[in-house]
């Protein structure tokens, strides 16, 4: 091989170099030949071809969020305790951060108001109610005493009108007698008198049959005096029962009504002795459920509190964890229950490529369980991801309420696919999610 033709000195060259009109063509020389421009050009032209190829590289489509760690469950999440009675804070039971099981009082409430501070007030209260009811029994006792008053009564009526009733057909039979007696006399007299006045019988015989016939006429008015009197001893019989029946009647109605008085007095009382037990109950506010002790609104001893106060938040023990994410109001319908999701944890060391989720450090996988109907804040809407059991668990030492970050896997697609995509403001490509029945269809957002 021939050896390498050396490099003119630079300074030789500009030392000899002609005027004039040979000066350009002389100076384009002098560029060529210098060879500390070429790494320059090797590096320029490598980095463009690696960014040509890098644009087609694959990109995971994604869509970002912000939120803050919280439960799938509500009752997992924080819960604010609350006084369900005003009062002054007596007494607490426990510290902050303590592990407290549920049922454990937490505090103590003394009572302010002046109708119950009385303590014997339960039990007096009890008393009244055994009073009221003692007296309810005794008139529902009146009004069964009553009903079978009213019905000895009518027993009664009906009993005596029948006996007057008969007695009324016995003395109509005997006015019928006589009356049959006063007209057989008054026969027998006509035909005496006609004997009496041809001479044919006696004054005496006349005599006996005249008498014979006023007797006859003195008791058919007997009788006829008896009928009425009976009948008027039948009618008096409805008008002495009616009238008893109806004061009967009237009595029961009233303790009937005294009755229902009474029962709404009764249940009046029921209603306050029950609301007194449970009240005595809201004087001691127990843990819901097992937690911890995060924080005590209300401080010290003697503080007053007010119906529906705040007076300790107590976060569950064990809460099936979940992150609340906030998308924009744009993305919503690019997610579906069950897509992917990476989450970035607050305090967690991460290396992030949102593109190549692969290669990315310190992430975790989680799965949307809920997207939310209506916008949460300020035009975004919340989404809710769970842990994806296909993937790493999420570290035991997440506490709720902190940060994260987060992005929901889409489509993979060129780089200078999402670059243009980026630039000209086009929302991400998506697949639909199937429906049961439906074959499987890919969807573009935006068409």
């Amino acid at each position: 091989m021939s050896a390498r033709r050396a490099a003119p000195d630079p300074d030789a060259l500009l030392a000899g170099a002609p005027a004039g009109d040979d000066l350009p063509l002389y100076s384009a020389r002098l560029l060529n030949s210098t060879r500390r421009h070429r790494p320059v050009v090797r590096w320029v032209s490598g980095i463009l071809i690696v960014a040509l190829l890098a644009l087609f590289l694959p990109w995971q489509q994604n869509v970002r969020g912000e939120g803050v760690l919280s439960a799938i469950r509500p009752q997992d999440r924080p819960q604010t305790l609350n006084t369900a009675i005003a009062g002054l804070i007596a007494e607490w039971y426990v510290a902050e951060g303590q592990f407290v099981t549920k049922g454990t009082p937490l505090v103590r409430i003394s009572e302010v108001k002046e109708k119950f501070l009385d303590p014997e007030f339960v039990p007096r209260l009890a008393e009244q109610v055994a009073g009221k009811e003692a007296a309810l029994r005794e008139k529902r006792n009146k009004v069964v005493a009553l009903d079978s008053l009213i019905a000895a009564l009518e027993r009664g009526q009906a009993f005596s009108y029948e006996k007057a009733v008969n007695k009324v057909r016995l003395y109509e039979a005997a006015y019928q007698a006589a009356l049959v007696d006063s007209t057989v006399e008054a026969d027998r007299f006509r035909r005496r008198e006609a004997l009496f006045a041809q001479g044919l019988s006696s004054r005496t015989e006349y005599e006996a049959n005249q008498l014979k016939l006023q007797q006859a006429a003195a008791k058919l008015v007997e009788k006829r005096q008896e009928l009425e009197n009976a009948r008027i001893e039948r009618d008096a019989v409805a008008v002495e029962y009616g009238e008893k029946l109806a004061k009967a009647r009237s009595d029961r109605n009233a303790t009937a009504a005294e009755v229902g008085e009474a029962e709404t007095e009764v249940a009046k009382l029921r209603n306050e002795y029950a609301s007194m037990k449970l009240r005595n109950e809201f004087y001691v506010i127990r843990a819901p459920q097992d937690g911890y002790v995060v924080r005590a609104v209300k401080q010290g001893v003697g503080e007053a509190v007010k119906e529906g106060d705040a007076i300790a938040i107590v976060q569950p023990a064990a809460p099936q964890l979940a992150v609340e994410l906030y998308v924009k109001a744009m993305d919503v319908p690019l997610l579906h229950r069950g897509a992917p999701v990476r989450l970035q944890f607050d305090g967690w060391p991460a290396l992030v490529f949102s593109g190549w989720p692969g290669v990315s450090v310190g992430t975790f996988g989680g799965r949307v369980a809920v997207v939310d109907l209506v916008d949460s804040k300020e035009g975004k809407y919340r989404v809710l991801v769970a842990p994806d059991s296909a993937d790493a668990p999420w570290p035991p030492q997440l506490r709720v309420g902190s940060g994260v970050y987060g992005w929901a896997l889409l489509n993979t697609v060129p780089v200078w696919f999402e670059l243009w995509r980026q630039v000209n403001g086009f929302p991400p490509q998506y697949v639909a999610p199937v429906a049961e029945g439906e074959p499987d269809a890919t969807t573009t957002a935006g068409k």
